[in-house]
């Protein structure tokens, strides 16, 4: 997606050389233009996958996820992080870290909403090391639900996530891959 790339070299900051910051177009601040153009594109990839749902890890995957959920006209479903009072007690629970949280966190899924009659995509705004991704992914298997694949905003190529996935045979799309953040340039592939 040019649009994407061109928005990203305007609006986003290299922090290191391992971190982007792009609040203005996906984490903090949302365009709902380029959400929808970034929704149907992955709709588009994997158009022939009967999907049942879309899955993410809230909240920044939610607004990609739920543009692409829209156009496929299925249910989006999204991994909470944040036990609440009247979270179902009968959830699916893995225990991840955050790259850029700099912590571990709890993620859950509601046994209702994710069943072995499913067929889910998951999307999620950046594959950096993969570890919420493999996470979520642990609980689609346990929910006996088939992972059709993963559609990523972002994939930092230079990072061994999205490769990690791909040894495991899950499909993995990327919008845009950036193969370096080195001296504060961003570099795609």
């Amino acid at each position: 997606m040019e649009t994407l790339k061109q928005r990203i070299l305007a609006e986003s900051s290299v922090l290191s050389r391992d971190v982007l910051r792009m609040d203005a177009l996906i984490n903090h601040q949302v365009d709902p233009a380029l959400t929808m153009e970034m929704g149907q594109e992955f709709a588009k990839r994997f158009a022939e996958e009967n999907i049942t749902k879309v899955i993410t890890v809230e909240s920044s995957g939610i607004p990609a996820a739920f543009a692409t959920a829209y156009v496929l006209g299925v249910p989006l479903v999204f991994a909470r992080r944040k036990k609440t009072l009247i979270a179902d007690p009968d959830a699916y629970t893995e225990r991840v870290p955050s790259f850029t949280k700099g912590m571990v966190t709890d993620i859950m899924v509601s046994k209702q909403f994710l069943t072995e009659e499913d067929r889910v995509l998951f999307i999620d705004d950046i594959i950096a090391n993969g570890d919420a991704a493999r996470g979520l992914i642990k609980i689609i298997q346990r929910s006996g639900a088939e992972l059709v694949g993963l559609g990523v905003v972002v994939e930092k190529s230079f990072q061994a996530g999205g490769r990690t996935l791909r040894e495991q045979g899950i499909r993995v799309e990327p919008l845009v891959r950036i193969s370096s953040l080195d001296n504060g340039e961003i570099k795609f592939e």
